[in-house]
């Protein structure tokens, strides 16, 4: 099938454009904020009471937000395309024209939560824990973004619900960006709704951080497979290892570890929620 006709731009005055791919970042951190409120909000999944404030979650959505652009851009930058962007710099700053890196964005906020739970007196897993829970928000929104600006294709296949992307070439390919929204978004999102609601997972501080590293490393490699590599790298080894899934299968395993330690470990509601 053809690529729909969806121009990146929404709106367009003079030189000022609003694009689709901004507009997803936006609609990510706001209601994965707004998400992680309600949880704050909702004292029956806390071994005792949140350690978490309504203003704490406000405050910490700037740092998140940071930490997603800036971690995610560099990762790209560094890891996918450092040749390019040394030949050049300027190219750096246009995040809107695309280019982000999950595992550098994700390291990004791992890095601000963490400062700024630290400034907060908050419990670190905690605070992660809650970031955990609503980041498959961002995720659906941002790879509904790659399908929107024709990025990130898949590899060519016979599938009837192939697309002929405008940038792929003639040959209809799967559109991997949708299976990623699919996977990382929506599954990974019941999945850890299902463990913070019915499974008492935020009573064990870090168990969702982990399941949520090892969900996203799972669904991230198996969509490699469907996903053509990027240009300037290639596939690693034969036809079929990819930097992406270089970089998310030691994610599961080390999520699956910290889920296991943090789901054994004991720990007692009122050290659990200790606050500076």
């Amino acid at each position: 099938m053809p690529f729909p006709d969806i121009d990146p731009v929404l709106i367009q005055i003079g030189p000022f454009a609003i694009r689709w791919y901004a507009l997803a970042y936006i609609a990510g951190l706001v209601l994965g904020w707004r998400y992680v409120v309600a949880l704050a909000q909702t004292p029956r999944i806390w071994p005792g009471a949140a350690p978490v404030t309504k203003l704490d979650v406000d405050d910490a959505l700037l740092w998140a937000a940071l930490g997603v652009i800036l971690g995610g851009r560099l990762g790209y930058v560094l890891v996918y395309n450092p040749a390019y962007f040394a030949s050049h710099p300027l190219e750096i700053f246009y995040v809107w024209q695309g280019g982000m890196s999950f595992h550098g964005g994700a390291f990004g906020v791992l890095v601000a939560i963490l400062f700024f739970a630290r400034s907060r007196g908050i419990p670190p897993l905690s605070m992660m824990d809650l970031a955990s829970a609503a980041a498959p928000i961002g995720l659906f929104f941002g790879r509904i973004a790659n399908f929107i600006n024709a990025e990130l294709w898949g590899r060519v296949t016979d599938a009837p619900w192939g697309v002929i992307f405008p940038t792929g070439g003639p040959l209809p390919r799967h559109p991997s960006q949708l299976y990623e929204a699919a996977l990382e978004g929506i599954a990974l999102f019941l999945l850890l709704r299902l463990l913070t609601h019915n499974l008492g997972a935020l009573k064990k501080p870090g168990m969702t951080t982990g399941i949520f590293i090892a969900g996203y490393g799972a669904a991230r490699t198996t969509v490699e497979f469907f996903r053509e590599p990027d240009q300037q790298i290639g596939y690693l080894f034969g036809d079929w290892l990819t930097m992406g899934m270089l970089l998310s299968v030691p994610m599961v395993l080390v999520g699956a570890g910290l889920a296991v330690y943090c789901a054994r470990r004991e720990v007692k509601p009122a050290a659990a929620m200790k606050r500076k």
